[in-house]
């Protein structure tokens, strides 16, 4: 059921014709995504967790969720939707249209009066370090959310069954002690995944002993607010990374000065074209920058 005495939102008119959307989204439906990089294991979680191979699983670098889909979680007293959705890192579809498509699906169930369990966000335990795509994937993770939402969330390491134990144990303590520090400071958990029902259902579980809550951030922005996806905590952070490219450039630029080398030029001119492929995702979003800048870099004349 739609919300009652609204205009139509900035958001609806993000909406696409391809976007899959529950067919009967009644009031009261428990909706549960499930975020993270590509490769981090939400198909997998899903197929596990759910006994049969529902959802598409990649087996290689290549994102096999680019749609969002979602699957009814069998529950005796409501309707649980699980939510499969791409990571920010997908090798054919860029930032901005993974962004659109997970903030129209939130939208649109939060207009319909669902309700959020919580998120599950899957994170690899064999990654040795938090790199470039990892952390992006996270600060857009943390910006769709917002602090609100921090209670709602399991924070789950997935594929432990490709490391050695302690190895293993001592990344996650990373993971607890450094990068997710702030938002488990403000109640969110740590689960493991360790591709089995019993520890799938166990994070299912644990979700959905706790309230519910009305809205994440981006949800709120777009229904509540009635935002444009540029103005969102989310679709900013696309800028605040340009703001980390250009620091890269300038280092490396300085360093070519000194050491000088193919491979650093080479670097500069590969961090040059993510600059660029980044600026015309911010183009497609309509944030402003500024007209001396986007000269600088050669998108206008005069």
């Amino acid at each position: 059921m739609k919300r009652l005495g609204k205009k139509t939102n900035q958001w609806e008119k993000e909406q696409k014709a391809d976007d899959i959307f529950v067919d009967n989204p009644q009031e009261g439906d428990l909706v549960i995504p499930i975020m993270g990089p590509s490769g981090a294991g939400k198909s997998t979680f899903i197929n596990i967790l759910l006994g049969e191979e529902r959802a598409s699983v990649g087996h290689d670098l290549k994102s096999h969720t680019a749609q969002i889909h979602h699957y009814i979680f069998p529950d005796p007293h409501r309707r649980v939707v699980l939510v499969d959705t791409p990571g920010f890192d997908d090798t054919n579809i860029d930032d901005r249209e993974i962004l659109r498509r997970i903030a129209v699906w939130l939208a649109r169930s939060y207009n319909a009066e669902m309700k959020l369990a919580g998120v599950i966000y899957l994170h690899e335990i064999t990654q040795t370090r938090m790199l470039g795509t990892a952390r992006k994937n996270l600060d857009l993770f943390y910006k769709l959310c917002g602090p609100n939402a921090a209670k709602n969330i399991v924070l789950t390491t997935t594929k432990w069954d490709e490391v050695v134990g302690e190895v293993g144990v001592r990344r996650e303590m990373q993971l607890r002690e450094e990068h997710w520090k702030d938002i488990i400071a403000r109640g969110s958990t740590m689960a493991r995944f360790e591709r089995t029902r019993v520890s799938a259902q166990a994070i299912i579980k644990s979700i959905l002993a706790r309230e519910a809550i009305n809205a994440v951030q981006i949800q709120s922005e777009l229904v509540d607010i009635d935002k444009l996806l540029a103005e969102t905590a989310a679709g900013q952070t696309l800028r605040y990374s340009l703001k980390d490219l250009l620091e890269v450039q300038k280092r490396m630029a300085a360093q070519l000065k000194v050491k000088g080398g193919e491979e650093v030029r080479d670097q500069i001119i590969e961090n040059d074209n993510r600059i660029r492929a980044l600026l015309a995702q911010i183009k497609a979003l309509d944030i402003p920058l500024p007209r001396k800048f986007m000269r600088w870099l050669g998108f206008v004349r005069g």
